[in-house]
């Protein structure tokens, strides 16, 4: 428990020097206001570093490789300079092994004694060279990452257009099914003469129904003046008698 917090107190120092994602200046972020930025008065951003510069604590020049040789660093190299990082990395982890053993054996036997920082040494050297080799790794990761992500946006986009096939098909067939079941032009104008032909024969029968009414109407007339006459030869018999 006392050597957790050691070096938990340890890394609180450390953060309290040097923070992996620093918050850039305050009287920085404040000039870049929306009334600013719409007027054109923010600050241009910086121009880029040509020289030396600090990250993590660490100095760095503009001119570095991505991933700087041990040598750069003033640390000795353990493997040669054509090799096979699989082989080297197995055997960086063996030799870590072995020596974080060795360490044990020290602290237990002789825990004050000049070997323990050596090894110590020894380890940490070990574990950077370690990761010197999985850091060589990275551009081709990067390059892995990239490969990945551009599959899985050629396979979204071939679905995409797979499922608006389907739709555009399922459309087709609606719009076949549809036109298949509308009649065709023959069949629209046989139908239209049948419909003239027998509106014609409705007016025929209208015609002959207000036929015989016109007759009746006659016939009433002719009742109604018989019956007129009638009266009148009636009326002078009585008046001769």
């Amino acid at each position: 428990m006392l050597c957790c917090f050691y070096f938990i107190q340890m890394a609180s120092n450390d953060h309290s020097t040097t923070t992996p994602f620093p918050m850039p200046p305050m009287h920085y972020i404040n000039q870049y206001t929306d009334d600013n930025i719409k007027r054109g008065r923010a600050p241009k951003p910086p121009p880029p570093i040509r020289d030396s510069y600090m990250m993590f604590g660490a100095p760095f020049r503009a001119d570095d490789q991505i991933i700087r040789p041990l040598e750069s660093q003033n640390l000795p190299r353990l493997y040669p300079h054509n090799y096979d990082h699989k082989r080297e990395l197995k055997k960086l982890n063996f030799s870590i092994l072995v020596n974080f053993l060795d360490l044990l054996d020290i602290l237990i036997k002789a825990p004050d004694s000049q070997r323990r920082g050596e090894k110590i040494e020894d380890l940490t050297l070990l574990f950077i060279h370690m990761h010197h080799l999985i850091n060589e790794f990275r551009p081709h990761q990067a390059r892995e990452t990239l490969r990945v992500m551009l599959e899985v946006q050629k396979r979204q986009r071939l679905d995409t257009v797979d499922r608006f096939q389907k739709h555009f098909n399922h459309v087709q067939k609606m719009l076949q099914t549809s036109l298949a079941s509308l009649p065709d032009d023959s069949a629209l104008d046989t139908k239209l003469s049948i419909i003239t032909n027998l509106g014609a024969v409705d007016d025929f029968r209208q015609v002959i129904k207000q036929e015989p009414n016109d007759e009746e109407e006659d016939e009433e007339e002719e009742d109604v003046e018989s019956a007129t006459l009638d009266q009148m030869m009636c009326d002078i018999v009585d008046a001769l008698n």
